[in-house]
């Protein structure tokens, strides 16, 4: 019997640091045996990876999955352009939105969702450097309050 719901395998960190993130769609990932299991194993980095759309098909680039220890010959290269499932028409609105608001699609998660690997997308707009820093006084100030409110409750 297969497992149900979802279980997170990776999570892109970096990317919410550096993007504001719009929207999120879910798609499908083409991968080989050797790479699910190597996924299964959690030996995949999204850290540099990112989305483009060529010939109305979406693909993501950049995605390092570490080859499976006991896949030998079938073992794929690591970084592969790998392709994502997604309705047409969806695809067809993504790269008019990316190309008209000059936006980009990146990765922001992988994990099984009954188990079928399955990409979290994020449609994302680049920060500047002060939306990085005002972020980080944020991030510090809640966790300053936080701290302050669990010493008094002591």
């Amino acid at each position: 019997m297969r497992s149900k719901g979802t279980k997170l395998i990776a999570d892109n960190r970096k990317a919410r640091h550096e993007y504001f993130v719009i929207e999120d769609f879910e798609a499908g990932i083409e991968l080989v045996g050797t790479e699910v299991k190597s996924i299964r194993l959690g030996q995949v980095n999204l850290k540099d990876s990112w989305c483009s759309i060529d010939n109305g098909e979406l693909f993501i680039k950049g995605m390092h999955i570490s080859p499976y220890e006991k896949g030998n010959i079938f073992n794929r290269d690591p970084l592969r352009v790998r392709k994502l499932l997604m309705h047409r028409k969806e695809i067809n609105r993504l790269f008019g939105v990316i190309k008209q608001d000059g936006l980009t699609l990146i990765p922001l998660s992988i994990y099984f969702k009954d188990s079928k690997v399955k990409v979290k997308l994020g449609l994302c707009k680049g920060k500047k450097l002060y939306d990085k820093r005002a972020d980080s006084a944020k991030r510090d100030a809640k966790r300053e309050i936080e701290r302050n409110l669990k010493s008094r409750n002591m």
